[in-house]
């Protein structure tokens, strides 16, 4: 789910050895298998137990399913998945995944480690044939559409398969009802076959460019040119055959000419366990940088281009291009931006979301871009489509400069934790903009001198002195009364009525002496700070309603001095902000006292000791702590 803290900036590309435990023990594989070992037990894992809601999350099938003993990287991270091998069946036969020989279990045990890593077996249905290639292998998907495919497509399929890249093939589905319907050439639409090979042979002395497919049902096979038992196979010899293990066996796997594997397939997955440009001879070595993030609705999840207005607001990585490629006057840059969990979350309703993104020119200025730079500027690249995929990826080349790359849904206000990843043929400097913290706010003012007040000033001291009584010094709920008072005399603004909480954290900030109230010389000062700070909020009413939105939350806090990054950014949404996303005058000025009393704690605190403990808190951190008491 959004809001999990993470460092900001890239990460390094993970590797097998570096897989993060996910079993709540806490322990890895190799412990819980020592620790089965000195207890001479069998393993039985609480995190997926064997009965039904390991099975399935909505359905509930009245089947007696008995689970019985036989005799992985995800989201840019490798994982340790540890399961028993207790195993769903019925009848003594496995209902899910099998292999042909009933005394292998090895595809049914990866099978429940999967289901196990997305919450359920049902969680499962429907899967993407890229999604699957991708989590077994950490590699990257590229997909081409038969019909559009380029002209040197089957030298592409055999670079790939020479590499051991996974290929997927499958034929589109108009309509639920097409699901799983078998065409008159035996082919089954919407479902995911499998590359296995591709190869020429002489036929009637020309090259006949074939391809090999395998159904994994194991059974239901092509019946066209070159299906097992066609006559094309009389015209070639018995050496040929067995070179190309040519069987006519209905075991799923089948040849066909490559012209009808275009005309019948309409899409084809590669999975690439590197990067590599399929087009190109030369292997490269690429450099690979990885950013985690989370759109948040009221803060980060702006939507695409089509919405101004919140666009600016998604999350921007910045991406420096240093060095060309060999030869070239350009650079090439793979960009894999990826939705993390929604097959998980399908139990709680949640659907793949349509993403994309768009990358800018970026300007002289370090900083986030704002609504203006967006409206006036156009994108040097972007995905080829928003599309309801787990992944979008595409390849691109660009001229050396520096470059913001923004990730985004189609939609507005949609969240999700996303994963992007930059792969480049040279070194390449990637920087997230939005996860700094700079504080910069103004010296208090000294008060007015005795004499030299406006008629303004002189008014405040006349409803203060009425109000405070013989201390001088005004309560929280006196500062309530008195700020509603006034604040309600100007005409041009709109705004429910301060709250008793809201005027005791201002008399936490600007309380010099510790004994819980304002003398006037302090209400002076923060009454400078609240002329401030309202005719900010009014600018940022644009309906003049008395509420602001929560997107524009950012521009108004760096106005006031305070740059947050994402994720503090999210906290104060959720905290502040209504189910319509917008914050009254009272949740922003509240956002602010409390912003500005953390900031100047930390200072306080970090010139006084440097020895003490809490200094080892940047202030980022400092302020995410004091948020969230």
């Amino acid at each position: 789910m959004p809001y999990l803290y993470r460092a900001p900036g890239p990460q390094k590309h993970p590797v097998p050895k570096d897989a993060r435990i996910t079993h709540s023990s806490g322990q890895s594989f190799e412990q819980l298998r020592q620790e089965c070992v000195q207890k001479g037990i069998l393993f039985e894992d609480p995190d997926f137990p064997a009965n039904s809601s390991s099975l399935f999350y909505s359905e509930r099938p009245q089947i007696p399913f008995v689970w019985k003993r036989p005799g992985f990287w995800q989201h840019s991270e490798w994982l340790d998945v540890v399961i028993d091998d207790r195993l769903p069946t019925f009848r003594d036969r496995l209902i899910f995944l099998h292999s042909a020989d009933h005394s292998e279990f090895w595809s049914a045990l990866l099978e429940k480690a999967y289901a196990k890593l997305n919450g359920s077996y049902e969680a499962l249905k429907g899967g993407s044939t890229i999604e699957a290639m991708e989590d077994f292998t950490g590699g990257v998907a590229e997909t081409f559409a038969t019909k559009e495919a380029p002209e040197n497509f089957y030298e592409i399929l055999e670079k790939a398969l020479k590499r051991g890249s996974l290929v997927g093939c499958s034929i589109d589905t108009r309509n639920a009802a097409e699901s799983e319907a078998r065409t008159p050439f035996g082919l089954i639409k919407g479902h995911a076959y499998s590359v296995t090979g591709i190869d020429q042979v002489n036929f009637r002395g020309q090259k006949m460019e074939l391809i090999r497919v395998r159904n994994p049902w194991g059974q239901v096979e092509w019946n066209g040119s070159w299906s097992d038992s066609s006559s094309e196979w009389r015209s070639v010899g018995p050496a040929e055959q067995k070179r190309l293990c040519h069987t006519a066996l209905d075991d799923g796997e089948f040849w066909m000419a490559f012209r009808d594997f275009k005309a019948h397939f309409d899409k084809v997955e590669i999975c690439n366990l590197t990067p590599d440009a399929l087009e190109e001879d030369a292997l490269h070595k690429w450099e690979v940088t990885v950013h985690q993030g989370s759109w948040v609705r009221g803060s980060t999840a702006g939507g695409c281009r089509n919405f101004l207005d919140t666009f600016w607001t998604n999350p921007q990585i910045k991406l420096s291009l240093t060095e060309k490629d060999e030869g070239q006057e350009d650079c090439t840059f793979l960009v894999a931006l990826m939705q993390k969990d929604r097959r998980k979350l399908k139990r709680f309703g949640a659907d793949m979301l349509t993403i994309g993104y768009a990358i800018y020119q970026s300007p002289s200025k370090d900083e986030h871009l704002n609504k203006d730079f967006f409206r006036y500027h156009a994108s040097q690249a972007r995905s080829k489509t928003f599309i309801n995929l787990r992944e979008v990826s595409d390849r691109f080349k660009l001229p050396p400069g520096e470059y913001i790359l923004i990730p985004s849904t189609f939609e507005p206000h949609q969240e999700a934790d996303f994963c992007l990843r930059i792969f480049s043929e040279k070194k390449a400097i990637t920087r997230d903009m939005d996860g700094d913290v700079d504080i910069d706010l103004p010296e208090l003012p000294k008060p007015t001198p005795a004499g030299q007040e406006t008629e303004e000033e002189l008014q405040f001291r006349a409803l203060f002195d009425q109000i405070a009584g013989e201390d001088m010094e005004v309560t929280a709920e006196e500062l309530e009364y008195i700020l509603n008072a006034v604040l309600q005399k100007k005409k041009d603004f709109k705004f429910k009525k301060l709250s008793l909480i809201s005027c005791k954290n201002i008399i936490s900030l600007m309380d010099t002496s510790g004994n819980g109230k304002l003398e006037f010389k302090e209400f002076k000062v923060f009454w400078d700070k609240l002329k401030k700070w309202t005719n900010l909020f009014h600018q940022f009413d644009t309906d003049k309603s008395g509420t602001m939105s929560s997107y524009e939350l950012r521009t108004a806090l760096k106005a006031t001095g305070f740059q947050l990054g994402c994720h503090l950014l999210q906290l104060i949404v959720l905290r502040y902000a209504d189910e319509g996303l917008q914050l009254t005058f009272d949740d922003f000025l509240n956002c602010l006292v409390r912003l500005e009393n953390a900031s100047r704690v930390f200072q306080a605190l970090s010139t006084k000791d440097k020895d003490e403990e809490f200094i080892h808190l940047n202030i980022n951190e400092f302020i995410n702590l004091t948020m969230n008491i």
